[in-house]
């Protein structure tokens, strides 16, 4: 089996009804005469209340799809403000980000949250892209193995084998999101190779070789080629250069 390369755009908190409608035009059109490979999915995270437009104009390419940025976990309930992965799923989204560093830091979601959310996400047919990574601090006291281990055994390893193959993968270094600061390809890597080997650890080679794993951390079009090139990285979780066509388009290309 081939695995997937997925290149994910999450437009965080920006764009107006008009400003998203333009961007993915603007994206779609730069991307109609690539010749994109079978297996490299082009997915766009806008705000929630861009979902169903823009996944109506994404239909006709089936490269292309949308995801949520997040999920609440009950299916339905007095959560004003909330949005279940039922009502994502019935827009014709396909992924939703989950356990992202923001949402970790400013929101205080822990790795029990998150694996509700995991769950609910695959009860409703869509795709996690589950985020882990260590802050500054846990890199510079060599703690980024443990704290990625801890992050996935208790967010994710709980699921059975055809349950976490339905699941993406973005390790994300905290300290590289926003900063400008980027993982070197070889960090990035060796990461990447850590997070498959535990794959295999708790599951088996099989599973660990048909996972995707991204990178997510200050990508962009002048270092997307040389990180994409690695062995293990599957594509990326883009932010910033997400919100410009021609950059999230050169990235794409770039894997």
């Amino acid at each position: 089996m081939i695995r997937k390369k997925i290149v994910a755009g999450n437009w965080k908190m920006n764009n107006t009804v008009d400003e998203a409608v333009y961007l993915l035009s603007s994206i779609e059109s730069l991307l109609e005469e690539e010749n994109i490979p079978e297996n490299l999915h082009v997915v766009i995270a806008p705000p929630f209340i861009h979902l169903k437009m823009l996944t109506d104009l994404v239909q006709n390419a089936e490269y292309m799809h949308i995801a949520a940025q997040n999920c609440h976990h009950e299916d339905k309930g007095a959560y004003t403000g909330e949005i279940s992965a039922g009502m994502i799923q019935s827009t014709g989204a396909k992924y939703v980000i989950l356990g992202h560093s923001e949402r970790r830091l400013y929101f205080y979601e822990t790795n029990d949250l998150i694996k509700l959310k995991v769950i609910s996400c695959l009860k409703n047919d869509l795709t996690p892209i589950f985020c882990c990574g260590e802050v500054l601090a846990e890199r510079e006291s060599e703690k980024h193995f443990e704290t990625i281990k801890n992050q996935l055994v208790e967010g994710l390893f709980h699921l059975e084998s055809e349950d976490i193959l339905q699941a993406v993968i973005a390790y994300e270094p905290v300290w590289a999101i926003g900063t400008g600061k980027t993982a070197s390809p070889q960090q990035a890597q060796e990461m990447h190779a850590y997070i498959r080997a535990l794959i295999a650890q708790f599951y088996d080679e099989d599973v660990a070789s048909q996972i995707s794993i991204l990178y997510g951390g200050s990508c962009n079009p002048s270092n997307a080629a040389e990180l994409f090139s690695q062995k293990d990285v599957d594509g990326g979780l883009i932010g910033g250069a997400s919100l410009k066509s021609a950059d999230f388009v050169h990235i794409v290309k770039s894997i």
